[in-house]
């Protein structure tokens, strides 16, 4: 029996056990929730908030506030310097760094080792586990994982405690069987320069047997058509003929979906998207012919939702999961073991079926453009964008809109910059067809964009090579997790970055 079929069939128990998914919903995340209020029942935030007479998810629900990061940032800053029992039992010593709040730069999310073993590396387990069990022909241990990750420092000198990338804390603490089968090293995996770090993995992966391949899809990209420069081949095939399947996640594939079919023609390549964010592993394809995800609940989070017509009301109506509909959008609280609770993680999702229940992820509660009642969301985007590539053959690396806001003649307008990695022939014509396929799926917009009285129609900005990647860099964020904000209601990202839109000088001058 070769590997991969030993490593299947070790995994086959985890896949009766997520098959539960689908009649024992609730009682799975009331178990979740149980083993959560017991581990911190004795924390500073636990007796604060009476978890002793926490009996059920009632009572849980009148005792803990929703909470975002700024009403949690007193405590997990004291966490950071070496206080234990705060949030969560015991010290906890690793800090994932994420994307900043309207206040801060950066957000430090706790990662306790209950965390790490029972919801990111189990997320990680169950990956391969649902895709063996879709791809029982699979060779991907008869080779190496190319996994891509950002880097670490040390927190505030306290021994043994870091701060830096979700995936560089999960490489640091990876064990010996995930090392033997990963690319590149640790050393390298880990530099903090990307640009560096880019170069040192191409110039080693060209030498190996890579089968699979993990990481967010632009840095991956990056990193693949490094590769493709130095092999001199046409097709990743013909550098590694055993690869087989793509885990990514961090952000939406859509864009990007056609430069990988085109990097890798093999009938037989596979993607699978994961939702494994700083604050938790929430979700997974199990079935890679439906992009929405399989919603993870027997993990070490507690999940419930807020709808979003709700959102900014002062009480608004929260759901557990056995209390949401398909087909509607809302903002996503968790409770984990890291003792983020009810945690509104900023993400938006839909779920798409119940029993087990799949989702989509539409956006950010941030990230949208409603300067006009138009309500614009990531996931409109997405779909304009990928009906526009479709229609004119054009492929995007990277985007970012905001709003023009209305000026003396009461004119206003989306404003679009877009890096394209294959420009269409016609802007006028994407534009037009970007503009009628957001007024299709957005009745919001189309009621704005109604004979343009109150929006007219949106403007498209080429951006230069590079130049995400370069606004990235200034904000020195190239590389690991970090992500382009894709929709802003100011203007305050995409007027930085088109100040930085002139073409870049060429470096002997």
């Amino acid at each position: 029996m070769n590997k991969t079929k030993l490593v299947s069939c070790f995994l086959s128990g985890r896949r009766k056990s997520i098959s539960k998914y689908e009649n024992q919903t609730e009682e799975l995340q009331l178990n979740v929730l149980h083993k959560l209020i017991c581990q911190a029942i004795h924390t500073e935030w636990g007796q604060t908030h009476g978890f002793a007479q926490v009996k059920d998810y009632d009572s849980f629900t009148k005792t803990s506030p929703v909470n975002t990061y700024e009403e949690l940032k007193s405590y997990i800053d004291r966490m950071r310097h070496g206080e234990k029992d705060v949030l969560w039992s015991g010290q906890v010593r690793w800090y994932a760094k994420s994307s900043g709040t309207t206040n801060d730069k950066s957000k430090f999310i706790p990662v306790s080792k209950e965390c790490l073993q029972d919801t990111h590396y189990r997320g990680g387990t169950d990956a391969v586990a649902l895709y063996l069990g879709q791809n029982p022909r699979s060779r991907m241990f008869d080779g190496k994982a190319l996994i891509l990750g950002g880097s670490h420092s040390p927190n505030y000198n306290l021994p043994h405690s870091l701060v830096g990338d979700l995936s560089a804390i999960l490489i640091e603490n990876a064990s010996p069987f995930v090392n033997y089968f990963r690319i590149p090293s640790k050393k390298v995996a880990l530099l903090g320069d990307f640009e560096e770090k880019r170069e040192r993995i191409a110039q080693a992966a060209i030498r190996e047997n890579v089968t699979n391949l993990s990481g967010v899809p632009s840095w991956m990209l990056s990193v693949l058509t490094r590769v493709m420069d130095i092999s001199g081949k046409t097709h990743l095939e013909d550098v590694w003929p055993g690869i087989e399947v793509f885990f990514h996640g961090g952000v939406a594939f859509t864009p990007y979906r056609e430069q990988y079919r085109q990097l890798v023609t093999a009938s037989d390549m596979h993607y699978m998207e994961t939702y494994n964010a700083s604050e938790g592993f929430f979700g997974l394809q199990n079935d890679l012919q439906d992009r929405s995800m399989l919603l993870m609940i027997d993990y070490g989070v507690f999940y419930e939702f807020i709808p979003m017509d709700e959102i900014d009301k002062e009480n608004p109506q929260i759901v557990p999961l056995w209390g949401v509909e398909t087909g509607k959008n809302y903002a996503m609280v968790i409770s984990t073991s890291a003792g983020l609770w009810r945690y509104m993680i900023g993400d938006t999702v839909k779920f798409t079926q119940k029993n087990p229940y799949k989702f989509i992820i539409t956006g950010r509660t941030k990230f949208f453009i409603n300067a006009f009642g138009e309500e614009l969301i990531v996931d409109n985007a997405e779909n304009g964008l990928k009906a526009a590539c479709e229609a004119t053959g054009a492929q995007i690396r990277e985007y970012t809109a905001a709003p023009v806001y209305m000026d003396a003649h009461g004119k206003c307008r989306h404003q679009w910059l877009i890096e394209f990695a294959k420009e269409p022939e016609s802007l006028i014509d994407f534009a037009h067809i970007l503009d009628l396929k957001l007024q299709e799926i957005n009745s919001d917009y189309e009621a704005k964009r109604y004979k343009d009285i109150t929006l007219q129609h949106l403007e498209i900005i080429p951006a230069r090579k590079n130049l995400f990647d370069d606004w990235l860099k200034s904000k020195g964020k190239l590389g690991g997790q970090h992500k382009i904000p894709r929709l802003s209601n100011t203007r305050t990202y995409i007027d930085e970055m088109l100040s930085m839109n002139a073409p870049a000088k060429p470096e002997n001058l």
